[in-house]
């Protein structure tokens, strides 16, 4: 017999398989001895009152075995000699494009500008070594994507753009834990993310797809208004290339000499809205505090607290984005003479900080000119001024919380997790009055709405402002190809079709979908 119940337990019982099943005993009036198994379908923690409790959907099994998957298996084919499809960019967007494309009987050529997801490590560890960055090899450029290292959270709200649970899924017939499954924000973690990302790769290639790193494309191949490839450049030989086949653009929020190139080709692009703050991060007990409602914090069987704050001030959005419990601040930029934060969190939640980007809506209109990258050219201001008031290097500007609220100095700084080192900086005086002003009255009204969240033991960390693509490529609803441009299928959330690693992940397949129906003609 098989029992699926959706019920509400104290962390304990959550975490201690013998206590739930004692407790699915009781509930279901049977001898605990005949529960011969337990899954955990549906997870999520319940911290609205004093008392915590864990809202669960289980599958209990009485008297027999469950099956041996605890996830949907998807069958990849050998489609070497097949109709090639070029796949630019080897983030979440081009992978899952790549791996669709297998699924349909296509050959995907991935074309990747930075380095495999093993080697990018060495060089994001150089970035707080020298204060230096390489502008093809960094926490945005490279195999993964920028969410291969800064944290990995597969939590969306974008469920009527394709099917959520296929990505997850996916990623467990990878290497990913099956609890991404179950939990109501699922998270694979910096440490583990990379491994999973690997064998996606040998996937693609073990079924006769190819992998090209560092190696960039500079221009599209164009008959007419059609896309019939790309031209490529191998950065360490610096021999050229040339592939041919439609092509899925899936090249990230990051590559804004993309967006040049295709600006200069006539390649129909609008600019569009973003978010754009700082990186905010308190230590994590205090939001263990705050969120569980207790001294204690959370204690021993209960997460690292995570938290989410939206407000209105003055017709713009202000809002957590984001939240990295138990975490880290990373440096992210991808050029010299920039500073830009993000965030990230091991698998284990486990450290000290926890850190959130903390942001304020930017539209088209609140910038002048009718340029259309002028969002783009927005963002590499601010970061440039960033790093001005950084010394000049990857050392970040920062404020205490309640000195900034309040525009006063921070004469010291707290111990922070951001790796290149931080430097009291007045982010009050220096940011856009629009986002700063912004930003001082919605922790006013965050702080009001939990108690002991606006405090100087939390640190402001300049500049973040890669939310999101400051550009979308116009496609058509149906075809998902470029308007005005055959072939050419813009991806994923350097398109502006995505907002993370899930989204983007769905948007690879919907484009794969697309592209697989073209060639079929």
């Amino acid at each position: 017999m098989i029992k699926e119940l959706q019920i509400r337990v104290a962390p304990q019982v959550a975490a201690t398989e013998p206590l739930l099943k004692n407790w699915l005993a009781d509930e279901c009036a049977i001898d605990a001895c005949t529960i011969t198994s337990v899954r955990i379908l549906k997870r999520s923690v319940d911290a609205r009152q004093r008392n915590i409790f864990i809202n669960l959907k289980v599958r209990v099994y009485v008297n027999e075995q469950p099956a041996d998957d605890e996830y949907q298996h998807t069958e990849y084919q050998n489609v070497e000699g097949r109709p090639e499809v070029i796949v630019v960019g080897a983030g979440p967007g081009g992978l899952f494009a790549a791996l669709r494309l297998i699924e349909r009987g296509l050959r995907p050529i991935v074309v990747e500008r930075g380095k495999n997801v093993r080697d990018r490590k060495r060089d994001l560890s150089l970035i707080t070594k020298t204060q230096q960055v390489d502008p093809e090899s960094n926490y945005c450029f490279g195999e993964g994507g920028a969410g291969a290292y800064s944290d990995g959270k597969l939590y969306t709200r974008s469920k009527k753009r394709g099917d959520t649970e296929k990505i997850l899924n996916v990623f467990c017939q990878h290497g990913a834990s099956t609890a991404i499954l179950a939990d109501a924000h699922p998270h694979i973690g910096t440490d583990k993310l990379p491994a999973v990302i690997e064998a996606m790769r040998n996937t693609i290639i073990e079924c006769g797809g190819e992998v090209h790193f560092q190696t960039k494309m500079t221009a599209l191949i164009l008959d007419g208004r059609k896309v019939v490839g790309i031209e490529a450049v191998e950065q360490e030989s610096g021999a050229e290339r040339t592939f041919r086949g439609p092509v899925i653009l899936a090249t990230g929020h990051s590559a804004r000499d993309v967006y040049r190139y295709l600006h200069s080709a006539g390649v129909e692009l609008e600019a569009k809205g973003i978010a754009v703050g700082v990186r905010l991060e308190h230590p994590a007990q205090l939001i263990d505090q705050i969120q569980y409602h207790s001294k204690q914090g959370r204690g021993k069987y209960l997460p690292t607290a995570e938290y989410s704050f939206v407000t209105q001030v003055d017709g713009r959005g202000v809002y957590s984005f984001c939240m990295c419990p138990g975490g880290f601040v990373i440096p992210a930029a991808t050029d010299k003479q920039q500073i830009v934060v993000n965030g990230m969190s091991p698998s284990n939640r486990g450290t000290q900080w926890s850190n959130s980007g903390m942001v304020v809506e930017v539209r088209p209109e609140d910038i002048e000119g009718d340029n259309v990258l002028k969002m783009m050219d927005f963002q590499e201001r601010l970061e440039h001024d960033c790093w001005i008031n950084g010394n000049m290097k990857q050392t970040a500007p920062a404020q205490r919380m309640a000195d900034f609220v309040n525009s006063k100095l921070s004469y010291d700084l707290p111990k922070v997790s951001y790796a290149p080192g931080v430097i009291s900086s007045p982010l009050h005086f220096w940011m856009p009055d629009m986002v700063s002003r912004r930003l001082q009255q919605g922790f006013r009204k965050f702080g009001s709405m939990s108690r002991g969240f606006l405090t100087n033991e939390a640190v402001l960390i300049a500049m973040e402002t890669r939310t999101s693509s400051p550009l979308r490529i116009v496609r058509d609803r149906e075809t998902l190809q470029h308007i005005g441009v055959e072939g050419l299928f813009p991806c994923g959330e350097g398109a502006g079709y995505a907002g993370g690693i899930v989204s983007a992940g769905v948007d690879g397949e919907r484009c794969a979908d697309a592209a697989a129906e073209y060639v079929a003609g």
